[in-house]
């Protein structure tokens, strides 16, 4: 194991906010919807398009322990939020410092998060227009979690 770490800038309100996106992103995760939910889908997308019963069966074999896999994630990137003080200056500057073994758990969790926005969206490709209507705010928090989820990219291939 290693000592070097990931440090992530937020501001306040952007550690508030990604903490409270993470934590509906676990619940989502953890619980059962009563009807198939696209997110969940996308989540856990065909492995064999051209063979929906092998796709089926391997969904059936695979998927809780996915699920519950996002979840743990989730939690890592949960922990390292909890330290933050949620009082004071919205734009003051926070600093998450990830060991190297929760950064993988973190960028999983940005792009799963990611992903669940996309699919509430309605976007199927990441070449669509995602100009969004200007009434929709989630446009521009999936627009920020793929700027903070490339920053962690780059921070993360650079540190470690």
């Amino acid at each position: 194991m290693t000592d070097r770490a990931v440090l992530l800038a937020l501001t306040r309100i952007e550690a508030v906010h990604l903490a409270d996106l993470v934590r509906q992103f676990a619940e989502l995760v953890d619980g059962t919807p009563a009807t198939p939910d696209p997110a969940i889908e996308r989540l856990t997308p065909d492995v064999y398009p051209e063979d929906p019963d092998a796709s089926r069966e391997f969904r059936a074999v695979t998927r809780a322990d996915l699920l519950r896999r996002r979840a743990q994630d989730a939690r890592v990137v949960l922990d390292g939020l909890a330290g933050i003080d949620q009082a004071g200056d919205d734009l003051a500057p926070v600093e998450v410092s990830l060991a190297a073994e929760q950064v993988e758990a973190w960028l999983r969790t940005l792009a799963a998060v990611r992903l669940v926005i996309a699919s509430r969206l309605g976007i199927v490709d990441e070449d669509e227009d995602r100009a969004g209507p200007d009434e929709d705010p989630r446009y521009g928090v999936y627009e920020w979690l793929g700027y903070r989820l490339e920053g962690l990219v780059q921070a993360a291939e650079r540190d470690l």
